[in-house]
């Protein structure tokens, strides 16, 4: 995302210096796996991408006051044909609060129309003539016209740098989206508690996407409420089957359950459907994390497993008989601020997931009861102990 790494004057002593301490919670129920792209990703294979195990995606829409990414439009199609999370972010090239007010309606009017799932991003990062006074008051000018033109409110990207030196207090009440490459959780946050989106490496491979792309983890913080542009409730939306689909895929794919998407189009045969056959998709603006009865389970153990209740289990997932679930059954599981759950994608290994969450392998393979620490499966709902 970045064209310009900002402030270099300030030195990494003073950065350390003035820095507040470090936070590596994790103030969610849910994390998103992410990428951020713009034209210089060129054409993309959305739905490959999707299919890596990609989340979400941040899209580009412009620059300034008056260029429009020239890859806008068809990224922001492919990301929503392919079902994928969506948000916006506008690199923000203004020298004063008028020029701020400007690019904000700019960007208010780009996505203004277009399913909004992530809080668009103001990515302010280069500086030139400009003191911390100066830029603080630009960035709010912009952020607050912003605020005003969509009814709800933006996030603010930010390298940990700037969050730490430039970034003044009353930044602190917008998502903060943050960029460091290296650390498994960004070293600082500054005045923020935490942190809601971080992007964690700018030399990301993903199928569908010639070339390096960052890559993000997004916490369900990042999302805008009903996960459209007005802020309303969007509770469903469509699927077109393709060649190959069943039920039993799509329905794991949307986080939903085979009976729900029975019950949402009236399906009198489950094991029937067929290519261009248009699906609703139920609870789609929820995005609500799943997990995949396993040989040996009972709600019992999946209820205290993810920190719930047998009953909100029945009662979420309509089961007539608490003591009779099956293997690759997908059931639906409550929001909870209690509880983090990860969902495996190609790649993952324990070790990686505990250092990137700042846990054990050992508190892993016992919060999950994992047989064999070198075998988790693409998919897998794991809880992160805290």
């Amino acid at each position: 995302m970045r064209q310009f790494r900002s402030l270099a004057c300030f030195s990494l002593a003073l950065l350390l210096a003035l820095a507040p301490p470090s936070l590596t919670s994790f103030a969610a129920s849910r994390v998103y796996h992410g990428i951020d792209v713009s034209e210089w990703q060129g054409d993309i294979d959305f739905e490959a991408v999707r299919q890596s195990g990609i989340d979400a995606v941040y899209i580009r829409a412009g620059e300034g006051s008056d260029y429009v990414d020239a890859y806008f439009e068809s990224h922001y199609q492919g990301a929503l044909a392919a079902g994928l999370k969506i948000g916006y972010y506008h690199y923000v090239t203004a020298q004063n609060e008028e020029e701020a007010r400007e690019q904000a309606r700019f960007f208010c009017s780009l996505i203004r129309g277009k399913t909004v799932d992530l809080y668009p991003a103001m990515d302010f990062e280069s500086f030139p003539g400009l003191d911390v006074e100066e830029i603080n008051a630009i960035g709010a000018a912009f952020m607050e016209t912003l605020n005003d033109c969509l009814g709800y409110t933006p996030s603010l990207y930010s390298d940990t740098n700037n969050t730490a030196s430039v970034w003044d207090s009353s930044f602190s009440s917008y998502p903060l989206w943050v960029a460091e490459y290296g650390p498994a959780v960004p070293s600082n946050t500054g005045y923020w508690a935490t942190w809601d989106g971080f992007q964690y490496s700018d030399a990301g491979n993903v199928p569908g996407i010639s070339g390096q792309v960052d890559l993000d983890y997004f916490k369900d913080t990042m999302l805008v409420s009903g996960g459209n542009d007005s802020g309303s409730p969007d509770d469903s939306a469509a699927y077109t089957v393709r060649p190959g689909d069943t039920l039993w895929a799509i329905a794991r794919r949307f986080g939903t359950t085979v009976e729900a998407l029975v019950q949402a189009n009236d399906i009198p045969d489950p094991n029937l459907i067929y290519p261009g056959q248009v699906l609703t998709i139920p609870g789609r603006g929820e995005m609500q994390a799943t997990y995949t009865v396993r040989p040996g389970d009972t709600l019992w153990a999946i209820a205290r497993r993810f920190g719930t209740t047998v009953q909100e289990l029945v009662s979420l997932n309509e089961i007539a008989n608490p003591g009779l679930i099956y293997p690759g059954q997908v059931l639906r599981l409550p929001d909870s601020s209690s509880v983090l759950v990860y969902r495996v994608v190609q790649g993952d290994t324990l070790s990686g997931i505990a250092l990137r969450f700042g846990t054990t392998v050992q508190a892993l393979v016992q919060a999950n009861h994992i047989a064999d620490p070198n075998l988790i499966d693409v998919g897998q709902t794991l809880v992160i102990p805290q």
